[in-house]
């Protein structure tokens, strides 16, 4: 559900490009921020104080590598949401869709190296499917291809960073990362924004893209993590590019060429191959 919501970010996006990628940053970050914490303090009072309790009980190096995961998070996460509108609004919704394309393998890569999850040979084969097919899409643009690796990197390090940051509410969870991400704007809002949105048309988009396109994706994603590997995540993570890529084609007219269809289709193929992999192991 995350992913299929984040596929079509381009509809509420596109209807305000004319802003600057940093004025739609700062308002939905401080739209999440001011909405989430608003709802934990009148109805997650209890929760705020069982993990406030929680922290506290946890031994001291404990406690510094949930500082860190929980720090770490909300830079990647901010950076993310920058390059993200940036390459949507200023390069191509195709870049968008190439980054979490990229992403899955990078995910599943880390999640390998850093977190010693364990992948099969069909799940191997279909990082390598996956691999060859965002080889071939960059093959035509090498300037969406930097900005999707940027954009990839980060999120497959947020993905990485939060399957070990367990044992806590998630929205609260959620609120914090947002939160952080705020302070860590704020110093530059004074600097760097533009003047303040007239149209009533921007607030509607941003607050659109706060609640329905942040808050509540953000939050499954979080709570998918409880439950399953980081590798998984990273490969579910295709349905969000490919619906991109599906709007770039039906609803803006991008350029569609054979390569493309056919690096499509290795990665749609690379998808199924990986999540077969997890049922045949599960049925045998």
């Amino acid at each position: 559900m995350a992913f299929s919501i984040w596929g079509s970010f381009a509809l509420v996006l596109k209807p305000i490009h004319t802003y600057a990628s940093l004025d739609i940053l700062f308002y939905r970050v401080f739209s999440c921020a001011v909405i989430m914490s608003i709802i934990s303090i009148f109805f997650k009072r209890q929760k705020i104080k069982e993990n406030i309790q929680l922290f506290q009980s946890l031994p001291k190096a404990k406690k510094q590598s949930i500082a860190w995961l929980n720090v770490g998070a909300s830079i990647f996460l901010t950076f993310n949401w920058f390059s993200f509108i940036y390459a949507m609004n200023h390069i191509t919704v195709r870049a968008t869709s190439l980054a979490y394309l990229i992403c899955p393998i990078l995910t599943i890569l880390l999640s390998y190296f850093i977190l010693s999850e364990r992948l099969n040979r069909l799940q191997w084969f279909s990082v390598l499917l996956s691999t060859i097919g965002c080889l071939v899409l960059s093959y035509s643009s090498i300037i969406n291809m930097v900005y999707s690796s940027i954009i990839g990197l980060s999120y497959a390090f947020y993905l990485i960073s939060q399957n070990k940051n367990t044992g806590f509410d998630k929205f609260l969870v959620l609120n914090f990362h947002i939160l952080l991400s705020a302070l860590i704007l704020i110093p530059f809002y004074p600097k760097f924004a533009g003047p303040i949105p007239m149209e009533i048309k921007f607030y509607l988009y941003v607050e659109i893209i706060a609640v329905v396109y942040t808050i509540v994706p953000l939050f499954l994603n979080l709570y998918a993590l409880s439950g399953i590997s980081s590798a998984t995540v990273g490969t579910i993570l295709n349905i969000n590019p490919i619906i991109a890529f599906v709007l770039s084609v039906t609803v803006y007219h991008e350029p569609l060429g054979i390569l493309q269809i056919f690096a499509y289709s290795i990665i749609v193929i690379a998808v199924i191959v990986f999540n077969a992999s997890r049922f045949i192991r599960k049925t045998t």
